[in-house]
């Protein structure tokens, strides 16, 4: 029902409405921005590190991060709510205190927590903390939940940066937690994109934010 709902508002929705939910590129020419998307990955490290993002929509995320070499497996799901076990249609409430993220599975020696965090930012607006678009609540807010100190303090530190060189026209409210607990989404909602890529959602709100995602990062892309 809710899937059904968010494909229904795009059939509604003007190329005006489409073209005001587009984020500034004035990052792409931050000092910051170029510094996170050209960190070093670790050659020495071999095992599987995991990052947890929310941008908006999860189906948007997924479909983003699964562009790049060096993520070896991306799962939408929860996080960050109180609610045990939810499901799509509680968290779509806004109720639960969960935001729609993605555990990003990758190999640090290969890509970079840093690089991770450049795509984070590029994938959404990061100066809207509860809507990405026409998808608005809580469960769409942008959020970084970290699995280290590490982690903790790149995301604070890279904010920072960022809203001092003034990356976007307004301050980055993006959240910065420790990681919980992630619950791993319905079965339909894991590789929506690839899977439903006709769908009208995907072709006016997820094609766009992935063709765009890879023009960015196109000499970081899977072949």
């Amino acid at each position: 029902m809710f899937r059904a709902f968010r494909s229904c508002i795009l059939l509604l929705l003007s190329a005006t409405q489409l073209s005001a939910c587009a984020q500034d590129d004035h990052y792409e020419k931050t000092q910051t921005f170029k510094q996170m998307s050209n960190a070093q990955s670790n050659p020495g490290a071999h095992k599987t590190e995991i990052a947890t993002f929310g941008a908006g929509c999860f189906w948007c995320t997924e479909a983003q991060f699964l562009q790049l070499k060096g993520v070896e497996k991306v799962e939408s799901g929860y996080s960050g709510g109180q609610v045990s076990s939810p499901t799509y249609r509680q968290v779509c409430t806004g109720t639960t205190g969960h935001a729609e993220v993605c555990n990003v599975y990758y190999d640090p020696s290969i890509v970079s927590f840093d690089e991770l965090l450049a795509a984070f930012w590029t994938s959404h607006d990061p100066t809207q903390l509860n809507r990405q678009g026409n998808d608005v609540g809580t469960q769409y807010r942008s959020v970084v939940f970290y699995h280290s100190e590490e982690q903790k303090q790149k995301a604070e530190e890279y904010k920072q940066k960022l809203n001092a060189e003034h990356a976007w026209s307004k301050p980055v409210v993006t959240e910065i937690s420790p990681f919980t607990k992630f619950y791993k989404a319905e079965d339909y909602h894991q590789d929506y994109y690839n899977m439903n890529g006709s769908e009208p959602y995907c072709q006016f709100v997820v094609k766009p934010k992935v063709d765009k995602f890879k023009k960015v990062f196109a000499g970081k892309l899977k072949s």
